[in-house]
């Protein structure tokens, strides 16, 4: 079989047997429209498609919201208060806080030598 590639043309062709093949091996995995630029692509799609879906999602809670404030008093009335602070007249407001029973508050001695985030002394 060595004696195929002694002649300088059968050497001549495997060479350009082999260029060609890495060429087009190159232009099917790196190439424009290759398989690492499409896959690199349609993750670009898959991630804008997520990022429509939450924007049609926001869109359509605007546009209710839109609608309730053209065609209701009771959306102003809740924004106005919401947003405002506003009461109507020999009206008390009241004013509830939103922390949990449980909740513990947290002391840090600022001299201890406790990393926080683990809870532990690294001596």
């Amino acid at each position: 079989m060595l004696d195929v590639f002694r002649s300088t043309s059968s050497k001549l062709i495997l060479l350009l047997v082999v260029a060609l093949v890495a060429s087009l091996q190159y232009q099917f995995w790196l190439g424009e429209g290759g398989y690492f630029p499409h896959q690199a692509l349609t993750q670009q799609i898959k991630q804008q498609a997520e990022i429509n879906t939450e924007l049609k999602e926001r869109n359509r809670i605007l546009a209710a919201e839109v609608f309730d404030l053209k065609n209701g008093s009771e959306a102003i009335e809740e924004h106005a208060r919401l947003d405002l602070g506003l009461i109507k007249p020999h009206e008390t407001f009241v004013q509830m806080s939103t922390i949990s029973t449980h909740y513990k508050p947290i002391y840090i001695d600022p001299n201890a030598k406790v990393d926080v985030a683990t809870n532990e002394n690294p001596d």
